[in-house]
Order: structure tokens, then sequence, then C-alpha cells
């Protein structure tokens, strides 16, 4: 039994925690505009996890001819036994996982016919094996450590993995779901248990929405251009004048190398199990004169879908840069002013953002997806203090709308919806969307961008316990699933471009809105080479500390990228991978388990209808009524009626799905990227008779008059949930 219920957060009291509670919802990232383990007593069952049913080749060895003797009638009768135990246990393997998992599979294509394909079946049976393909590849399709894997360029590697994972990968069945990252975390063909099973995670950050503090290079590059490159507005504007070395396309260099196959093998091997993905709009399409590379990051976006699924990793798909800025971050694609539910474009890009919801929810619920983009989070830390909580939990509502109308209500219809905390803090959640079908509370706790301290991680060790854990128990009990969606080790903003391009940092005094008081110069919190044995392991007990205290959590973030100036990573608390390298990260993440104490365990367990059960997607007409959208104010704008807005009658831009092709020849069904075809009202567009101001146009008074002639705008029309099926 896994011991997970006895690890020390969920006994932290949470009594006495107005600061801490303050502290732990307010202080964010990146802010321009501030002022050997075991979990069981008897350890783990190593042979039991060496066990897991490969679908491997068998390999017979046989002795060579000798002369008749009462030895060899004893090893022919060891020889015959073994060969009846072979034949017992892979009879029970298929009676009891590979024939239920073909039934269960058989049942599912009549219920998959919205999606137009068959997909796999979520089973909660206790052993996961790979299922077969109708037609057996003569390639090996599956291993665990050591064995040999193949990518898709013909290069090969050898997978890592002692925790008894395994990877399955088939050309001829690439929807196979029989991967699992270890043994303690589900196969993706198995249910992944809420608020029993953990989130061990990690992001994928700078890859398909770039960070300059994440990959520096890419901007250097361009640190001295006429426009300096501090977002990816102006680094693809620089890209797309820069012709002789490539022109915009240069980004897609970056996606096929930041982040490879290897990465997820390395993470499975780290023992996480999940991954979260920052995906920007311009996966799906720009308008206008929006410089980015549009569509191409969806593609390598697909890649990480077929790179999870092969080593059983779930993921969590971030979408984290929406038009006109949520925030006014650079990691949110343009650095400046926020235009969503704020200013005079903030209802139309509001409206523009709901309808990318919508595209990525109608991909994602397909049976062929749903298992391995297990949540999605809709919105990235949008600024509830600008345009309030009220607009926010309107805009969440109708998201959730959105994305149950495509996927339908209960569990195995498609992911987990994630809302960011808005930074409110999780407190000012509690109760909401009540009776939602799976929703979950998200917050990035950060002790980096407050005041600042010279003081080292031995300071810090128990910090997060104290300001985190117990906040993160009551969120659990008091609205429903709750995660970490970032955090990281860094316990001052020092680290190259950690506070944006040429910001400066508080630390060293240098950085906006001050007066900072210098505490000393960053070089001992950059260089890590220099780092003692001591301080590396004064680092790994703060995130011991972390992760004990956050639970299921998604560190933020998996690679930090070289300088092409210093030749080194120059954010190294940031980078799991490199302290995985370097020593100041755990091995094992289950070595986390009771960093923090164990005096009053948590022992609540989510209601049914937080998971998908009885009760789910049965939210009280009062409460929706209340958070009705849209909204009848924007902040800083006014009326909503007497501003810009968008018409449903516009294309919709439906997600490609990706190719695969059999050994014999034959396509595969890959889903028509669209789940629910009733779901069928048009796309936001612009009404012709219309005006419009830019979509980050900040502070400006709307058009007058909005429309000419006979010009109307249409009501937006509700969606309609897909009952429980």
């Amino acid at each position: 039994m896994d011991s997970d219920k006895q690890s020390s957060v969920y006994g932290l009291n949470p009594q006495g925690q107005s600061r801490d509670t303050a502290y732990y919802s307010l202080q964010y990232r990146d802010d321009p505009h501030d002022a050997d383990f075991t979990d069981s007593p008897a350890g783990v069952n190593r042979g039991a996890m060496q066990s897991s049913p490969y679908l491997s080749e068998k390999r017979n060895a046989y002795a060579a001819p000798r002369a008749r003797s009462r030895r060899r009638m004893w090893i022919i009768g060891a020889v015959v036994a073994a060969v009846v135990a072979i034949i017992v246990i892979v009879v029970a393997i298929y009676f009891a996982v590979i024939k239920p998992h073909q039934d269960n599979n058989d049942s599912v294509s009549g219920d998959a016919s919205k999606g137009g394909s068959k997909g796999s079946q979520t089973s909660s049976s206790s052993a996961a094996s790979p299922s077969s393909s109708s037609k057996p590849s003569q390639l090996v399709v599956t291993g665990g450590d050591g064995s040999k894997v193949t990518m898709d360029d013909g290069t090969t590697f050898t997978y890592s993995n002692s925790f008894g994972g395994y990877w399955y990968w088939d050309e001829n069945d690439p929807f196979n779901n029989g991967a699992r990252a270890q043994s303690w975390s589900p196969a993706l063909n198995e249910t992944f248990n809420y608020g029993v099973d953990k989130v061990r995670g990690v992001n994928l950050g700078g890859w398909l929405n770039t960070e300059p503090f994440i990959v520096p290079a890419l901007y250097e590059k361009y640190i001295n251009a006429s426009i300096v490159a501090v977002d990816e507005w102006t680094l693809s504007q620089n890209m797309a004048a820069d012709t002789a070395n490539g022109g915009l396309n240069q980004l897609e260099e970056h996606y096929k190398t930041f982040i490879t196959e290897q990465d997820f093998a390395q993470i499975a091997g780290a023992g996480l199990n999940w991954v979260r993905i920052p995906l920007p709009y311009w996966a799906i399409e720009v308008r206008d004169n929006e410089p980015f590379l549009a569509k191409t990051c969806w593609t390598y976006f697909l890649k990480a879908v077929q790179w999870a699924r092969k080593y059983g990793i779930r993921i969590n798909l971030d979408l984290h840069a929406l038009p006109g800025s949520q925030n006014g971050w650079n990691h949110s694609g343009r650095l400046g002013t926020i235009n969503l539910l704020n200013g005079p474009m903030g209802l139309a890009n509001a409206q523009r953002s709901l309808d990318y919801i919508r595209v990525l929810a109608e991909f994602i619920s397909q049976p062929e997806y749903k298992d391995v983009i297990a949540m999605f989070g809709v919105t990235n830390e949008p600024q509830a203090p600008i345009f309030g909580q009220e607009n926010l939990a309107r805009y969440y509502m109708q998201a959730y709308d959105i994305v149950r109308t495509a996927s339908g209500v209960g569990a195995g219809n498609g992911p987990f919806i994630s809302f960011h905390d808005g930074f409110k803090g999780l407190p000012a959640w509690a109760g909401f969307f009540p009776h939602s079908d799976r929703t979950s509370l998200d917050i990035h706790p950060y002790l980096c961008f407050s005041d600042q301290s010279s003081k080292g991680y031995d300071s810090f060790a128990t910090t997060p316990c104290t300001a985190w854990g117990g906040v993160q128990n009551d969120s659990m009990s008091a609205y429903g699933f709750t995660t970490a969606g970032e955090f990281s080790n860094a316990i001052n903003d020092c680290g190259l471009w950690v506070n944006g391009v040429n910001l400066g940092t508080r630390y060293e005094g240098n950085y906006p809105g001050g007066p900072w008081p210098v505490i000393g110069t960053c070089d001992q919190w950059t260089d890590y080479t220099q780092w003692s044995a001591t301080m590396k392991s004064e680092i790994k007990q703060f995130a011991l500390a972390s992760m004990d205290a956050l639970q299921n959590y998604f560190f933020w973030t998996w690679k930090i990228g070289n300088s092409s100036v210093t030749g080194k990573v120059e954010s190294p608390a940031w980078s799991y991978q490199l302290g995985l390298q370097e020593g100041w990260m755990p091995t094992d993440p289950r070595e986390a388990l009771g960093t923090c104490g164990n005096s009053d365990p948590w022992v609540g367990s989510l209601e049914s209808w937080q998971t998908g059960g009885s009760g789910a997607g049965q939210i009280p007409a009062t409460f929706t009524s209340s958070y009705a959208w849209p909204p009848t104010l924007i902040s800083n704008a006014g009326a909503a009626t007497l501003l810009p807005s968008y018409t449903q009658t516009g294309p919709i831009p439906t997600l490609p799905a990706p190719t695969f092709t059999k050994t014999s020849g034959g396509a595969v069904d890959a889903g028509s990227g669209w789940l629910n075809t009733a779901d069928n009202s048009g796309f936001a567009v612009p009404i012709p008779t219309c005006s419009y101001l830019d979509p980050w146009v900040g502070s400006a008074d709307p058009p007058s008059p909005l429309c000419s002639g006979a010009a109307r705008r249409d009501a937006i029309p509700e969606p309609v949930i897909t009952p429980a099926h």
C-alpha cells in the first residue's frame, strides 16, 4: 500500500495562518510592475516491479544433448515444471489483464461514435499490461530499465528507470495506453485516483511558449537590436526580419531541439508521472498583425502527446498565452498591458480566448487523447486583482461549460479542468463551483519575488511546510482537488532575466520600482559550479519540503537552456534536470514524504462529484445564474454593452491530428479533431460593420459609434453540456 497518506503535509495545522496565507497567495514570479527510499515499512517489492508484464519476446535456453542420466531426468522435470508455470502465468495475465482490456476496447467502440474513432478504455485493474495490436509488430514495442529505445529518426538510447516503469510504443497501435511511468503510478489505461494517487510533475516551460530566462540564447541574439527582444512578440519580430538566419522559422529549430523524446524518458526515470505543458493561443491561429509563428508549435505538442503516451506520463495542458494578455507578463506573449477582461477590448479578447479553449477541449476530449491529456489549465495566471474575482469566476464558469459541452460529464469524459487562483489565494475560492464535474484549483507559490534576504537555504528549510502545507490542506477540504502548478528552488530573484530582460534583480538592488536595498551579488546563487556539497544538500532539503507541503505539484521547470554568452545555465535554481545531474534534486521524489512532520494527518477524501462520480455536473442554478456570462461591466472600460464584441459566425479552426502509418501501409484513424459534432456554433469573429481596437490597446476609449447602419451584435450562445454517457 502506498503510504502517501502519511505525508507530513496532511498533518499541518492551518490555524494561525493569516500571515502565511497572504504570503502564499501574493508572492509570484516575474512581475515587471512590482515596487534510497521506500514508501511502506516493508519497502518496495522490486521483484513485483520487475515482473510487470511487458509484451517482450520469450527467451528459452536449451542444454546441449547429453547422455541419459538421473541428473538429466531432474533437468527435464524442472524444465517441464517451468514451462507449465509459464503457461499458467501467461493464461492468468491474458484473462486478468489483456482479455478484459480488449473487451473494454470493444465496448468503447460504440461509445466513441461522437469522436468517430475507437480509443483506449481506462480500467481500474491493479496490474497494467500493454494491449496487443490486431496485427502484431515484429519490432520490440515495450521494455523497462536497461531496454533499448528506438526513436522516430532511428537513433537509439538505453532506457533508465529503476522504479518499475516501462515504455510502450507500437506504430501499428499508436493509441495504446499500456505504458506505466513507475510501479506506484497508474498506467495510462488505468484510473488515476485523484486525492489518493500523487501528481508528481514538472513543467516543460520555455518550449512551445518561450520565456527569456528559460531560453536565454534565443533572446541574447537580439539583445542589441533596435527593438530588444523581451517577449515572444518582439522575438518574433526580430526573427522575421532576420531572414539570413532562417527568419521566423528559427523557432521551429528550437521546438525540435529544446525538448525531445529523451526528456520524457528521463522524466519518468526521475520518478515523475505528470508534465505540465504551456501552450500559446497561436498554436491554433493568429489574426491581423500578430507576429507569432502560427500553428507550428501544435505539431510539437502532438509529439509531446506521443512521447508522454510512450512513457506512461499524463499531461496537464496549460493555455499559457491569450489574446491581449491575461497578465501583462512576458510569458503571456507580450509584455505590457492586460487586455483580457480589462480595458475596451477586454470582452472581445475574452470571447476569442474562450473559443480557443473550446477548440482545445474538443480535440483533447477525443478517446484517442483523453487518457493522456488528463488535465486542462484553461488560463495561466489571470490577474484577478486587476479585473476582479467576480468576472474571473464568470469567465471560468463559461470555460467550464465549454469544456464539458465538448467532453460530456462524468469520469472518463475529457480532462480535469484546472482553474488558477488568479492571485486571490486559495481560501478565496472555497465553495466555488459546487458539484462541478472534476475541477481543481491551481496556485503558484514562490518565495523569491518579495523582500530579499542574504540568508542561505538552511534558514528556509521549513518555510514551505509552515507557509504552504496548511493552506493546501484547507483547499482540499474547502474546494476540492488542489495542485501547485508551479514552484521552484529559488529563495531570491537571482538569475539571468528571471524578472525579465534587462530588468535587474531585487537582490542586487537594480530592479525597477524600488528602492530595493542591495543585499549582495548574485554570483554565489547563479554559479552552480562553485556550490559546495553542503549547499546542494540544503537545496535538496528545501525541494523535499516544498514537495511534501504542496502534495500535488509541477516544478517550474524541467530545463533551463544555456546562455550563449557564458555557455552554461544562469538560473540553476529553476532547473529540475540540472538539479538531478548536479545532486540537489531528489532522484526519488517519494523521499519527500514526511519531510514536514506528521503530527495530525489529513485523512479526508474527495467527494464523489469532485472526481466525476455521483452528483458531478449538477451545479445549482443559484450559482450559475450568479456567475452568468458575459459580465455586465468590464474593468477600466465600463458597461459591456458599450464595448467591442464579436459575433459567433466564423468558421471553426479544427486542430489537425497526427499521422500514423502501419507497417502494412494502412493509415491509422487519429480522430477528426472535434469530439462533439453537436457543438457547431460559429467562431467569434468581427462584425464587418463594427469598429474594433487593437487587442493589445491598453487604456483607450471604445469606438463611437461601435457599429454603423443596422448592424447589431448577436447574443452570445450558451453551451449545451453533453449528458453523462
